[in-house]
């Protein structure tokens, strides 16, 4: 077996065909590639940021505090971040953190 046998493409990760705001910007849905839909709210998307901002980089804990982030935020603005993420703004301004889909897909299931 060859070198090039043995190099497999690395697996295309899950991404999000659909996004929707809630009509009170409360919450977000996605619709995925394998139709799945989740979805979450804004607070729980502010409490999970994963910007340097919110988690040190080098310790990978979160400095966010998630009970400081209050339950009636709201996201202000998505924008997508080439195919692999989107960026959330809310409504207290903090708006740096990139949300890559597989982020986005573990935050957004179902707890339990």
């Amino acid at each position: 077996m060859s070198f090039w046998d043995r190099i497999k493409p690395a697996p295309k990760p899950v991404s999000a065909t659909d996004v929707q705001l809630a009509p009170d910007a409360s919450a977000l849905s996605l619709t995925w590639e394998d139709g799945a839909r989740t979805s979450a709210s804004a607070q729980v998307l502010r409490q999970q940021c994963p910007c340097a901002a919110c988690v040190d980089e080098w310790t990978n804990r979160r400095t966010l505090d998630p009970a400081r982030v209050p339950a009636d935020i709201r996201i202000q603005a998505l924008q997508p971040v080439g195919n692999y993420a989107l960026t959330l703004t809310f409504t207290d301004g903090h708006g740096t953190g990139i949300y890559p889909w597989p982020l986005l897909r573990e935050i957004t299931q179902p707890q339990g």
